[in-house]
């Protein structure tokens, strides 16, 4: 195995033929974890993945800064929890003075898709107890190049979830064949400033005022020209390129493709946002996306949340609904 093991190996056992079983590891060469899904047989004592060839095209549990993860069952509510890391990417300078490096991302309960294709993730139900205020914004249409700030609530910390209706999918791009299989490659060719056809649309989170500062989390919708398919490939990207006005800071794109119908042109998008930490949760937890980003001016009442349109079809925000998110109780007395 290339790059070297880290933290072992995770596998839900269960003692029944019918249950898929999961194998994953952690690589310590890119900080990543990649996972398959198949089946243990106990004659071999032997694991055997569904489709060994995914191997070559990695499925991961994120697509972000989400690294040496384990996972735990919980028999009460009868849920899988993946507990995960996220490295910083701010400048050693300011790791040390901080005195620590690094956390915990918030707790997913996690489960297998109906076709045994791959995971599905979605923050465990208790985070939503830390919801306050709340505001919505729904039947808006973004036209090509506009934007809409979310007001009427602080959004340095904050869970949106929406709800993107794309009116029309004509003027899709053409996915290049070599990019097929590389969304992080893609994401950083056609990032969220760069106009396409349906997209870039999406979120800016952590926004300056003036828009100095803006993280961006979006879907983009090619056409396929090297799969022999007729179904769209959507990319789902983090844009942090321009996050931070502050220098010597890691700034990478991460992304990953949706496996998601658009025959009804909806798609949705679950962000949760905690000052420098950005999880976002596509098409219900089918592609999710960690990112670590330090904004030097849109921190507490000056950040902002927007909606945005950069393709050039008209996108409907069918729903959206922001709440503030209120501080956990850390080491209380139960």
């Amino acid at each position: 195995m290339v790059g070297g093991w880290e933290n072992g190996v995770d596998t839900y056992m269960k003692s029944s033929p019918w249950v898929k079983y999961i194998l994953k590891n952690s690589l310590d060469a890119y900080r990543y974890d990649y996972y398959t899904i198949g089946r243990y047989d106990r004659d071999m004592e032997r694991y055997l993945p569904d489709n060994p060839a995914s191997d070559e095209h990695h499925l991961r549990y994120d697509c972000g800064n989400f690294y040496a993860s384990k996972t735990f069952y919980d028999p009460l509510k009868r849920r899988r929890i993946l507990w995960g890391w996220a490295n910083e990417s701010d400048s050693v300078q300011d790791d040390k003075a901080k005195g620590w490096a690094g956390i915990q991302a918030i707790p997913r309960k996690v489960w297998l898709d109906h076709g045994s294709k791959q995971l599905l993730q979605w923050p465990v139900q208790e985070v939503e107890a830390l919801r306050g205020k709340l505001v919505s914004l729904n039947e808006r249409v973004i036209t090509p190049g506009d934007s809409v700030e979310v007001t009427g609530l602080q959004t340095a910390q904050a869970d949106v979830e929406v709800t993107f209706e794309v009116l029309s999918m004509e003027g899709m791009e053409a996915l290049d064949p070599a990019l097929t299989y590389d969304a992080q490659k893609l994401c950083s060719l056609w990032g969220a400033d760069k106009k396409g056809g349906v997209g870039p649309f999406g979120l800016w989170v952590l926004a300056s005022a003036k828009l100095e500062e803006k993280t961006a989390v979006f879907f983009r919708v090619f056409r396929d020209v090297g799969r022999n398919n007729t179904k769209p490939v959507v990319l789902m990207c983090t844009d942090p390129r321009r996050s931070s006005l502050s220098p010597n800071l890691y700034r990478p794109t991460f992304a990953g493709f949706v496996d998601t119908d658009l025959s009804q042109g909806k798609i949705t998008l679950r962000s949760l946002i905690d000052r420098s930490v950005i999880e976002s949760f596509g098409a219900g937890g089918r592609t999710c996306i960690l990112s670590r980003v330090y904004p030097s001016l849109a921190t507490g009442k000056n950040a902002h949340l927007h909606v945005f349109n950069n393709g050039r079809v008209d996108i409907k925000v069918s729903q959206l609904a922001a709440w503030e998110m209120k501080p956990a109780v850390m080491n209380a007395r139960i």
